[in-house]
């Protein structure tokens, strides 16, 4: 018969098991203390460059956009800090200002779109009631100082609806996966009907109709009669126009 291993032998398997552990824990915990100075140089260099290029920083749109590429790479947010190091860039001041006049040209055009802004319409907007000589603006910024908009609750929000086309909505109101995939079919041409709906997206009629009905509901779409009810989207206006 095949003999059973002794009490010794399992009390031995253990004590190797857990020394095997201990040691990867001890290997894991090193690694990490190098990865944390890593880190921490990278902090350094970091800060010592943001010092050197500040100017550029605030005014070069493009390097703007690089350097918070870097900052996102390790971990860092200097639109978070208001003390210390990255106060002095003074970065925070740009987008809290820049969040503050998304706000204004959002409400200013509620009016007409029903609290939905396309992101072109938006930076054009942006740009005139900044002036000539106000530091230049991209998506880019606009997007980051949306971010801080949150604090607001769901009152803002940035909706996409293709790769690098995007929708800010400015009203409280959550707009189902629905609403969006109207939106995107709308992209193209700013308008939809329940049949285009029907046809290429395979719903049947009372869905298509309930949802858009919805958003003509709420402002965000207008319909016109004299075209076999089509809906046409203002947020999609100087996108479209763009385009052709």
């Amino acid at each position: 018969m095949r003999r059973r291993a002794g009490v010794g032998a399992i009390h031995k398997q253990k004590l190797e098991q857990e020394k095997y552990k201990g040691k990867g824990s001890e290997i894991q915990e090193s690694q990490l203390e190098q990865l944390s100075k890593q880190m921490e140089v990278f902090r350094a260099k970091l800060e010592e460059f943001a010092g050197k290029h500040k100017n550029e920083i605030k005014k070069n749109a493009e390097f703007r956009r690089q350097f918070q590429e870097m900052c996102a790479a390790i971990g860092v947010d200097p639109l978070a800090s208001s003390k210390g190091f990255w106060s002095v860039l003074g970065i925070g001041d740009f987008y809290y200002e820049l969040s503050v006049q998304i706000i204004e040209v959002c409400l200013a055009t509620n009016y007409k779109n029903g609290g939905l802004i396309s992101m072109s319409e938006l930076v054009q907007r942006l740009i005139r009631s900044r002036g000539r000589r106000a530091q230049e603006i991209t998506v880019d910024d606009v997007l980051n100082a949306a971010k801080k908009l949150k604090i607001l609750g769901n009152g803002f929000c940035i909706l996409t609806i293709a790769p690098g086309q995007y929708l800010v909505q400015s009203v409280p109101g959550e707009l189902t996966m629905d609403h969006t995939t109207v939106l995107q079919k709308a992209s193209g041409s700013g308008k939809t009907s329940v049949e285009e709906l029907c046809q290429t997206l395979k719903w049947d009629k009372e869905r298509a109709e309930r949802t858009l009905n919805y958003m003509l509901k709420e402002g965000l779409a207008w319909i016109d009669t004299q075209e076999g009810r089509s809906f046409w989207f203002p947020s999609l206006f100087a996108g479209c126009a763009q385009a052709a």
